[in-house]
């Protein structure tokens, strides 16, 4: 991985070019740094604004319309609902946050699986495998996790309440008044 930050340049054309390597790359070339984890940035080579959610997007949208999907049209709704709403900004944290637990659970399972397979290598077929096997404890553990989360979140808002009730409760709030006619 590279010590500074790879800068993709996104030209008029919507070709992209990498200053790295001094080549155009496609979406895909994209995706397979995300996929080596490896750091990023996209710009728009004229204005030099950032795409990289744009670029991030247009390939989810691509993964989402090929194979299984991993969004559904409900969940997709609701997210969609939350663009607007007072909830927005800590909708995406909490989702995030979701998203590195669920990474850390899966790193554990790896961890663990390898006591299983004499530290063999551990490629993609054989981890497909192991999953299958422990998927109905991995529900379970996901279900248990996401109980918990929700509890937390309503004894949070409950706080919230309570806390904004004894800050606002002393002041003398009066409803408005009714237009004379």
């Amino acid at each position: 991985m590279a010590d500074t930050l790879r800068l993709i340049k996104k030209y008029p054309n919507r070709r992209l070019y990498d200053t790295q390597t001094s080549t155009y790359i496609t979406l895909a070339d994209v995706k397979q740094l995300v996929l080596d984890s490896e750091e990023f940035h996209v710009v728009d080579a004229k204005t030099a604004e950032d795409l990289t959610r744009s670029i991030l997007l247009q390939i989810i949208l691509e993964e989402e319309a090929e194979g299984v999907p991993m969004f559904t049209a409900q969940m997709l709704s609701h997210i969609i609902r939350f663009y607007g709403n007072a909830m927005q900004g800590m909708m995406g944290a909490y989702l995030e946050k979701n998203i590195q637990a669920f990474i850390e659970i899966q790193a554990k399972l790896k961890e663990q699986s390898k006591a299983f397979y004499d530290g063999k290598n551990f490629g993609p077929e054989m981890w497909t495998q192991f999953i299958n096997g422990q998927a109905p404890m991995i529900q379970t553990m996901m279900g248990n996790y996401i109980e918990q989360s929700k509890n937390l979140f309503m004894q949070m808002q409950d706080q919230m309440q309570n806390q904004t009730r004894s800050v606002f409760g002393n002041f003398p709030f009066q409803p408005p008044e009714k237009p004379r006619k």
